[in-house]
């Protein structure tokens, strides 16, 4: 692991990126792998912790591995606090901003507010989530969903990885007592509202010719299973008119999803990852595994969409004499951020237009509970989860300026009224 003790403290975006920029490079997908527990992650973790003790802010993990740097006021007292931050986490070859952003720009704004001289009213803390992402155990927003009960504990102590590791195990021989994950309500309690920074996941900023954004909406979103069942064989041996390949019907239900998909206005439907088993060459599989990725604004069309799916794995599937099965590994509804907390950040940030996102985020999650807004910063690519993803100098540093003015003006203010919290997010 790296020594950051010797190093001077970063004062720019840029510069903290490049800190860390060497940390889960992937050389055979391209990007950065960091997935959660992972070397990479925790080696992000740890130069999270020594960045913020450097700036004199208060650290803890709580039970659910989530970072909180604070920064209290004179009184001590954690309660309305002002939350920004995001996640160190990556998809398998991801970007370099994609979570990392939003964590280097929170500790740039604090460097911010400390030069004018800032003194806060409310306490302000910096939360870094883990496993935003799900790409280890396949459940997006797994701190979050936690800390709010959103995801029910058990499971998440027997959500496993592709080698079979539980969650519960991998938690423990990193130091985290998987008895005590969970919903948090003292925590939650402290919490007044958060801002969450992240680079744009989309054109939207690159085609208006603006740096930053206001945050409006996240689209519905959910991730499902489905295993296509058939019988293993010998690739040699099997005539072709003998076989139940479940392979043969993977390929025509991914086909269909995308056929499927396309009949619904602004759905989107992907299969981004598929596993025969048992894997071999020379092996018809027995199974094949794929996780499926869909989103709508409208949260029934989600649902109309993803039934429209199974029943047809099943006449597909059934085609090539092979079964499925299916069912859902997180869901997200549709979270449209605090109509009042955005109103603020508009008055903040006058220039600054207002987007939606098909993005999830641990604002979204928090919504149910707390006011909740975010901030994108320009990714003039348009690409993300990709190593294509990019953020310029100047951008990145107008975001972290962007940042620390929202975070003054809420600091001062009083507490904003959740007038426009969401419904609970469904249990998964």
């Amino acid at each position: 692991m790296t020594s950051w003790a010797t190093k001077p403290a970063t004062d720019t975006v840029t510069g903290l990126m490049r800190d860390i920029s060497g940390i889960g490079t992937d050389a055979h997908r391209g990007g950065y792998s960091r997935p959660v527990f992972s070397t990479a992650e925790t080696e992000l973790r740890a130069w999270f912790t020594e960045q913020a003790e450097r700036r004199g802010l208060d650290v803890n993990t709580d039970e659910n591995g989530i970072i909180w740097a604070w920064w209290d006021t004179a009184t001590g007292t954690r309660r309305d606090a002002v939350v920004t931050g995001s996640h160190l986490d990556s998809v398998p070859g991801g970007g370099e901003y994609d979570g990392p952003l939003g964590v280097a720009s929170a500790l740039v704004a604090v460097d911010l507010l400390k030069n004018r001289g800032f003194r806060p009213r409310r306490p302000l803390a910096i939360a870094v989530f883990p496993e935003e992402e799900g790409s280890r155990f396949g459940v997006a927003c797994l701190g979050s969903r936690l800390l709010t009960g959103a995801l029910d504990p058990n499971k998440a102590r027997n959500l496993k990885d592709v080698d079979g590791n539980t969650y519960a195990d991998v938690a423990a021989a990193n130091g985290q007592d998987p008895r005590f994950i969970g919903a948090d309500h003292k925590a939650l309690s402290q919490l007044g509202l958060f801002v969450e920074l992240h680079v744009e996941q989309g054109r939207g900023l690159a085609d208006l010719g603006q740096p930053v954004a206001i945050g409006s909406s996240i689209l519905g979103h959910g991730r499902w299973k489905l295993s296509v069942h058939g019988q293993g064989n010998h690739a040699g041996t099997t005539l072709m008119k003998d076989r139940r390949d479940p392979m043969i019907a993977a390929a025509k239900i991914m086909v269909g999803i995308r056929d499927t998909a396309a009949k619904y206005r602004d759905a989107r439907a992907t299969v981004g990852r598929l596993r025969p088993v048992p894997g071999g060459t020379n092996v018809i599989a027995s199974r094949v595994d794929m996780w499926i990725d869909v989103r709508h604004p409208r949260d029934e069309v989600t649902a109309a969409l993803v039934e429209s799916i199974h029943l047809n794995a099943q006449v597909m599937a059934a085609e090539e004499s092979c079964t499925v099965t299916f069912g859902v590994e997180s869901l997200s509804p549709t979270v449209h951020f605090d109509a009042g907390l955005r109103d603020q950040l508009e008055m903040l940030l006058p220039e600054a237009p207002v987007l939606d996102t098909g993005a999830g985020h641990d604002a979204g999650v928090l919504a149910s509970h707390i006011p909740t807004a975010m901030l994108f910063v320009r990714n003039p690519t348009g690409i993300s989860h990709s190593p294509e993803e990019l953020v310029e100098d100047t951008d990145a540093e107008a975001g972290a300026a962007a940042l620390a003015d929202t975070l003054a003006g809420l600091l001062r203010a009083a507490r904003v009224l959740g007038s426009d919290l969401q419904a609970p997010p469904m249990m998964a």
